[in-house]
């Protein structure tokens, strides 16, 4: 059986039991600490740095992080929350994030964390990359300008054999992820659904299946991004 412990978060005192990651330990006491590259049953690899927080005067990702008994942890502060927003402005700039025109809009947590974080204007400027779209699948659309590097889709989306369906290719300035060639022409309506839902943003969309949900229905647009964890 696993211990319970005490911790504590912007000096709220929690519970959870040992060695729960941080992120979770938080959702589980009613505390919302943001993040774009974690998800539910799928192991974490801190690839946003979105969710980091201040432990002991140190910055680290609170999904990679277990909580320890006793452990003091700083999330909601000015410092952290400037430099969370300054990771969704560099996103945003980034890629070619078209909020009006895309199909994940209301349903996009990037999109969900600007308003969130109350972005108006980028403080960096855009890079404008013309990057591929690869709709060779006969299911799926993967477009190259609005991945983030998240790799949700790489851990969660896997074929019956256990093998993942995408994959990061290239190096630096160049990497990007890639559905694979063989698999994707392989790929069932069921993964293609798993794919679009895992991705955070709109670079994997079914096809023939955009804007199905009217705006004003839309998954963030009554609702804010973390108002389900809040108690």
């Amino acid at each position: 059986m696993s211990e319970l412990i005490k911790f504590r978060i912007d000096g709220t005192e929690c519970m959870a039991e040992s060695g729960t990651y941080i992120v979770e330990a938080a959702r589980q006491n009613g505390i919302y600490i943001p993040t774009l590259c974690n998800m539910p049953g799928v192991k974490p690899k801190g690839a946003c740095r979105i969710c980091t927080v201040r432990i002991n005067g140190r910055m680290m990702t609170s999904c990679t992080t277990p909580v320890t008994q006793g452990m003091e942890i700083e999330s909601n502060s000015e410092t952290i929350n400037e430099l969370r927003k300054s990771i969704v402005e560099l996103l945003f700039v980034s890629g070619n994030h078209f909020c009006p025109a895309c199909e994940k809009s209301g349903n996009c947590e990037l999109q969900a964390l600007g308003y969130y974080y109350q972005m108006m204007v980028p403080r960096f400027p855009y890079d404008f990359p013309q990057k591929g779209v690869d709709a060779s699948s006969p299911y799926l659309i993967k477009d190259q300008n609005r991945c983030i590097m998240c790799k949700r889709c790489i851990k969660a989306v896997r074929d019956d054999q256990g093998r993942p369906l995408f994959a990061f290719r290239n190096r630096g300035n160049h990497l990007e992820v890639v559905l694979d060639e063989e698999l994707g022409k392989q790929m069932t309506p069921e993964l293609a659904e798993a794919a679009m839902a895992a991705c955070p943003v709109g670079s994997i969309l079914v096809k023939e299946k955009g804007f199905a949900q009217p705006i004003g229905k839309r998954k963030f647009d009554n609702k804010p991004i973390g108002s389900d964890v809040a108690v």
